[in-house]
């Protein structure tokens, strides 16, 4: 609601108080309600003084609206006289009708106070209008003024700023040249450090390089002693011994598997390592026999046959690699299984990829190691396999045998779990309900809004005078009706 607004409607309230008066007055025909109705209209008169004075300051504060609502005021308040000229005289002549005696001095006392403070308005709003207009002028020449300051202050520095990027672009071309000068002698003085270190780098490699063949002729050394060692059938059985321990040792607790164990009743040979499987404690213990052999001889005249020798030396030794296996896992089988102090099948172990390569190149090679002699043969990669998947057989089986404590620890857990769902039942509906409330606060706060989109907001202070005027001229009618 605009200040304007607000001043017709202290208007509309006060010219209603004076027809009440004036009514009030023409009916008792007193000369006492006659100065009071002049104090009245004085007061009155006095607080629109008052009015424009606070209305004018306002206009001030809005002046780019200024012709706008002048314009619109002035036909308001043309309409809002002339409709209350016809009211009052109305209202006149009626009252000089039904009170011809009394009240004829009355009405031409307030007829020539309603016209004088007509007057008075009138040249009011015309001094406001003219006021307003020279602000506005004072404001657009002042306006003009600014952009006139503004322009020549956006060449001076439009002009300063051309001279300054002039005087850096000269600067810069000055240190660009000190710079080229000496990034050229630092080049310079660079490459020829890096070429003396990298001749230098260079000389070292070499020299690591003569070293490295040294080294090599070492290697070559150590393989020819390798070799001889490997001829030695005590130390090649040595080395597939200890390849098989470090696997157990890796997937397997000490206390899961042996060393050097008989498992053969009424036999004094001692398998390798054998597997401790899991059983009934009054049956005994059962062992699963793991033994490992290198036939070097065979498997070397075998790749030497493939890479230099003929068809029927590569049958030849072949057929000699195939016996050997063959042999080797017979002696397993006669000498370590014994069911039920043994499983019904031990493991051959080779401990090179190449070794098993070759076995299962053979055709049912692998097959009759299985079937005629329940031997299992294994290279290092598949052995690691078959040992880890037979440490998950013994921790499965060592579930089973706790199964029923992990029912009962599942059951409980179950029954805790029910009166979880009920605590968490109880939380959602309090979650709804607190949802609920958020969401009424917030329709209705957006109702509150909605009824405030269109109310003005006034400055607090004149906001407190607007509001401190219109509870007086309210008091003073309660008074009047009292």
């Amino acid at each position: 609601m605009t200040p304007v607004y607000i001043l017709l409607i202290i208007l509309l309230a006060g010219i209603a108080t004076v027809l009440w008066f004036l009514k009030k007055t023409v009916t008792n025909g007193s000369d006492k309600d006659l100065s009071v109705l002049r104090f009245k209209i004085e007061n009155f008169t006095t607080e629109i003084a008052r009015v424009e004075a606070a209305v004018k300051n306002e206009m001030v504060t809005n002046r780019n609206e200024s012709n706008v609502v002048a314009k619109s005021t002035r036909d308001e308040l043309a309409n809002s006289f002339k409709q209350f000229g016809e009211i009052i005289s109305q209202s006149l002549k009626e009252a000089s009708e039904s009170n011809t005696s009394n009240s004829k001095e009355s009405s031409r006392s307030l007829k020539e106070a309603l016209e004088n403070f007509k007057k008075d308005f009138s040249q009011s709003v015309e001094t406001f209008n003219t006021a307003q207009k020279d602000n506005f002028f004072a404001l657009l020449n002042k306006q003009t003024e600014q952009n006139n300051a503004t322009s020549q202050k956006l060449d001076l520095m439009r002009e300063t700023v051309e001279k300054k990027i002039a005087d850096m672009q000269t600067g810069n071309e000055k240190k660009l040249d000190e710079m080229r000068a000496t990034v050229d002698e630092k080049l310079q003085k660079t490459l020829e450090t890096r070429l003396g270190e990298s001749f230098k780098q260079v000389s070292e490699r070499l020299e690591a390089v003569h070293k490295g063949l040294g080294d090599m002729q070492t290697l070559a050394t150590g393989v020819g002693d390798l070799k001889k060692v490997l001829t030695n059938v005590k130390t090649r059985g040595m080395l597939g011994e200890l390849q098989l321990h470090a696997l157990l040792e890796q997937i397997f607790t000490p206390d899961q598997y042996a060393r050097n164990v008989k498992t053969k009743k009424g036999s004094d040979a001692m398998v390798e390592f054998a597997i401790k499987m899991p059983g009934q404690k009054d049956e005994g213990e059962c062992w699963l026999p793991i033994d490992s052999k290198f036939p070097k001889e065979d498997f070397e005249l075998l790749n030497d046959a493939y890479q230099h020798g003929s068809h029927e030396e590569i049958e030849k030794h072949r057929a000699g690699f195939i016996r050997g296996i063959k042999k080797s896992a017979g002696d397993i089988c006669g000498k370590y299984i014994d069911p039920p102090n043994t499983t019904d099948f031990a493991i051959l172990f080779l401990p090179f990829e190449s070794l098993y390569a070759e076995v299962l190149r053979e055709p049912g090679l692998f097959e009759y190691a299985r079937r005629e002699c329940n031997i299992f043969i294994a290279g290092p990669t598949n052995l690691s396999a078959f040992l880890s998947s037979l440490q998950m057989g013994f921790r499965t089986l060592s579930i089973q045998k706790r199964s029923s404590e992990v029912w009962q620890l599942l059951g409980a857990v179950k029954t805790e779990f029910g009166n979880f769902g009920g605590i968490l039942e109880k939380t959602q509906k309090k979650l709804m309900e607190a949802s609920n409330s958020i969401e009424q606060a917030s329709v209705r706060s957006r109702s509150i809004e909605r009824r405030l989109r269109d109310v003005q907001e006034l400055p607090k202070p004149e906001g407190m005078n607007m509001l401190t005027d219109i509870s007086v001229i309210a008091e003073d009618q309660q008074t009047d009706v009292v």
